[in-house]
């Protein structure tokens, strides 16, 4: 019986690829069925995206090896940053303009990565339930700061400083729940954070004498377990 996968993307060709990458075979030796594909317009930009797509291998379809990476990942340089920053400005001031333009912003280049602040109480709307959706703006932001590049540079969004009230209430939250597992002894799985706000938890409990901490679960459904040591 052919061999089908299901693959998941933003786009098409992104789902289509990492099922070609899991299957180890080329595109023409597979059969390709797009099951679901949701347009977007401009003002959906901020919704997430998934595109699925069937990929079943024909017969006599064979695997391919894997190549040998020989080159290191790309150092991202002051050039980069710059040109990343020219990208993501342009982007920026064409998304305000058609969201708000009484939303101001600021683009800083610090620790290597792209430092990106929005105030006014118009982008309040943008932080979404526990910071949903600047968790996706700031994918997005980075996807526009890296397009065309082979650079991999880190972008951080932050909305009338949600990101250091936030950090307060998950550091909060970590020394409650310390002392919950270590005064019954049952395990607490937390419920799905993006891979910053996982990293606070981490570091709050990082020294504790009493619980441990890890995370399970793949991309936006990714969690923090504190279980007692």
């Amino acid at each position: 019986m052919p061999k089908s996968i299901i693959s998941e993307g933003k786009t098409t060709n992104e789902a289509i690829e990492k099922g070609l990458k899991e299957l180890k075979v080329s595109k023409n030796s597979v059969e390709i069925k797009v099951l679901e594909e949701k347009k977007k317009t401009f003002f959906d930009i901020l919704a997430p995206n998934v595109v699925r797509v069937e990929l079943t291998v024909k017969e006599g379809a064979v695997q391919k090896e894997e190549p040998r990476k020989t080159s290191e990942p790309k150092v991202v340089d002051l050039k980069d940053l710059e040109e990343g920053k020219t990208k993501l400005e342009k982007f920026i001031k064409e998304f305000i303009s058609a969201y708000d333009s009484s939303i101001t912003y600021t683009i800083k280049i610090e620790d290597n990565s792209l430092f990106v602040k929005l105030e006014g109480e118009a982008a309040n709307v943008l932080i979404g339930y526990r910071g949903a959706t600047l968790n996706s703006m700031q994918t997005i932001f980075r996807s526009v700061a890296n397009k065309g590049s082979d650079a991999n540079i880190k972008v951080i969004v932050d909305i009338d400083n949600y990101l250091e009230s936030r950090r307060k209430t998950l550091e909060d939250l970590a020394f409650k729940l310390e002392k919950t597992v270590k005064r019954n002894g049952k395990q607490v799985k937390l419920e799905p954070m993006s891979a910053y706000e996982r990293k606070i938890i981490h570091l709050k409990l990082q020294d504790s004498k009493y619980v441990k901490t890890y995370s399970v679960g793949e991309g936006e459904r990714r969690r923090v377990i504190i279980e007692k040591k």
